[in-house]
């Protein structure tokens, strides 16, 4: 029915109205019937609805999206390649590091992106595929470091000093991700949470901050701790952390197209407005 003519019938049967709602009380006494009539009112003065604004809040994209599948491949593919170039240690005048330092820290820019735009959810689900990903690929290394050279294969010690099964290096890159991986995306979220779509680079920044200090301890402690002496300790953890933090800082001005460019592909990504 029209809400014009409703109205109208309401002021002219106030009584009946007002037995409805609560019998014996007049209905423009009762505080229900009272905040109606104030939005109807409203109506038909403004001539347009009486709404309440709220507080814009975030929304993820769905991860059943086209974009999702492509981003969680290049993530467990970068994590495989620099669990590979980490195997050798490298040195830079008085800094040491290993090889996974080229490539790495853009695990923490992907994780950054999926945390950002597909949410908590979606995030530890990347984390744990390329977590079982990075076991697969040691345990196949594993089999085919034991499985017997063919006659003329003069490359198994090479094969072994670059592949080889090494249980401490690979529980230690295991552990450092999983770790670093999930305080990254969960700080990013509970960030975002409070600040909404506002100040992405407190949460990009913060996020890595907390997630690379971990996986950098977590990692050097499990992989090295007794086996180099202590300085040299002290200086692969400290280099590998402000690299690693400084990198995701210079890479800002790429990240934040990066992720406005995947918002607005993805049609599911949105701000949950009043309107």
């Amino acid at each position: 029915m029209h809400d014009g003519v409703w109205f109208r019938r309401r002021q002219n049967a106030p009584t009946t109205a007002g037995r409805r709602v609560n019998a014996g009380r007049p209905a423009a006494e009762h505080p229900c019937v009272a905040r109606v009539s104030v939005a109807r009112a409203s109506m038909v003065l403004t001539r347009r609805p009486m709404t309440t604004p709220t507080l814009t809040r975030p929304h993820y994209a769905a991860t059943g999206s086209s974009l999702y599948p492509i981003i969680l491949a290049i993530f467990c593919s970068v994590l495989i390649i620099s669990n590979i170039g980490a195997t050798k240690l490298i040195e830079f005048g008085p800094l040491i590091t290993d090889g996974g330092v080229f490539l790495f820290p853009l695990t923490y820019l992907i994780g950054d992106i999926l945390s950002e735009v597909y949410g908590w959810k979606a995030a530890r689900r990347a984390i744990i595929l390329g977590f079982a990903m990075a076991i697969l690929a040691a345990c196949t290394f594993y089999l085919v470091q034991l499985s017997p050279p063919a006659d003329g294969y003069e490359n198994q010690a090479a094969f072994e000093a670059v592949l080889g099964f090494v249980p401490r290096i690979v529980l230690a890159s295991i552990c450092g991700f999983l770790v670093g991986q999930l305080l990254n995306a969960y700080v990013l979220v509970k960030i975002k949470e409070r600040t909404k779509e506002k100040y992405l680079w407190a949460r990009l920044i913060g996020s890595t901050v907390v997630g690379e200090f971990a996986d950098t301890l977590v990692f050097c402690t499990i992989a090295f701790y007794g086996i180099i002496t202590g300085a040299e300790f002290v200086n692969y953890v400290l280099f590998g952390y402000v690299y690693k933090t400084l990198l995701e800082v210079v890479l800002l001005p790429i990240t934040y197209p990066v992720i406005r460019a995947i918002k607005r592909r993805e049609p599911t990504y949105e701000l949950q407005t009043a309107t």
